[in-house]
């Protein structure tokens, strides 16, 4: 488990620099995103990059301490990265492409659902060890 949270740290922390960079440049610049949806995107990027960090956290404490809880933690940050930043960027690109919303913008507050518990697990996992 601390080899795949610790992973997935790594390739979400790279693609949130890729998806800030794609923000700034092609969205900015190219498309001439409107400075709301850019900050929607950047939320996106912003999240992306402070949960990559807590998978770096939860993959090492996992480690050392093999509890279920930051098992737990690692899989809800995964989850909550997908569903809560992976919704933003997908509105956002939506909108510049003039498509319609549909169904997407319920997924955000699941996926910041999932950020939540993730933190409670990463506590309980703290908590559990000795």
């Amino acid at each position: 488990m601390n080899k795949r949270a610790i992973t997935a740290g790594a390739i979400f922390a790279g693609l949130a620099v890729i998806f800030g960079a794609f923000g700034a440049h092609t969205l900015k610049e190219k498309f001439q995103m409107p400075a709301d949806q850019l900050a929607i995107f950047d939320t996106g990027v912003r999240y992306q990059f402070y949960h990559s960090f807590a998978l770096f956290v939860s993959g090492m404490l996992f480690a050392s301490y093999p509890v279920r809880q930051l098992r737990l933690a690692a899989t809800f940050f995964i989850i909550g990265i997908i569903l809560f930043s992976g919704s933003l960027y997908a509105m956002t690109v939506l909108r510049t492409g003039g498509a319609g919303l549909g169904p997407i913008g319920i997924i955000t507050p699941i996926g910041g659902l999932f950020f939540i518990l993730g933190w409670i697990f990463l506590l309980l996992g703290i908590l559990r060890t000795k």
